[in-house]
């Protein structure tokens, strides 16, 4: 990615920096299975997040649901997921593998959830006995964790996080669906778990400058 337009937000608006990003829009991103809501909702906002993540949990459990109903539900925001795991090894790097491994059998979501609303207490045993709450295959879910698939993935998605700017977790970015960030409209960086007042009012200043969708496929 080449640096041309993010706006960092903390309190207030820091300052203007930009990526030209494609990633994020790339269409095997959205075939993954961590996208919630439509595919062309005018406004995407992509998380970088660890599982082990104190700050990840507190937007799990207190903006999340509030985003979740009023943009993602209603339309008007698709979400992305993105792995940062804070160590190259330990529970943030498994419980991210252990996530899509519950990906590959079409119950990402249901897993993330599950992991999230663990607490922080993660570990194989949870993640074997989440895997048959969620009525995966055992066998396949317990090969894919042990041969460690997707780790390759799960970084570049941090690297992805890194050229961003982002250092730590959670990372936020908003942008424009169509076109992406531009110098008139630059992406939006929210380094931390702000509270959900801050997400309404880029979001809204965002739907309110975006191009009119035309509807499209639902994920969650």
């Amino acid at each position: 990615m080449s640096r041309r337009a993010t706006r960092v937000v903390h309190w207030a608006v820091l300052g203007v920096l930009c990526l030209g990003a494609s990633a994020w829009a790339d269409e095997s991103r959205e075939a993954d299975g961590r996208m919630r809501g439509q595919a062309t909702a005018p406004v995407t906002l992509i998380e970088y997040s660890d599982f082990t993540c104190g700050y990840c949990l507190k937007f799990f459990k207190e903006t999340w649901p509030r985003l979740q109903a009023r943009y993602v539900e209603s339309g008007k925001v698709r979400f992305l997921y993105r792995d940062y795991p804070r160590a190259d090894q330990g529970p943030g790097l498994e419980a991210a593998i252990a996530a899509r491994c519950s990906g590959a059998q079409g119950k990402y979501w249901a897993m993330h959830d599950r992991l999230f609303a663990e607490g922080g207490r993660l570990g194989k045993a949870v993640y074997v006995r989440q895997a048959a709450a969620i009525g995966l295959d055992q066998p396949a879910f317990e090969r894919c964790l042990k041969e460690g698939r997707y780790t390759a993935s799960i970084f570049e998605d941090r690297q992805e996080a890194n050229r961003w700017g982002f250092h730590g977790t959670p990372g936020f970015i908003l942008m424009h669906t169509a076109g992406g960030a531009t110098e008139k409209e630059p992406a939006i960086a929210i380094p931390g778990a702000f509270p959900f007042e801050m997400f309404a009012e880029e979001i809204d200043r965002l739907l309110a400058s975006a191009p009119q969708s035309k509807g499209g496929g639902r994920a969650d």
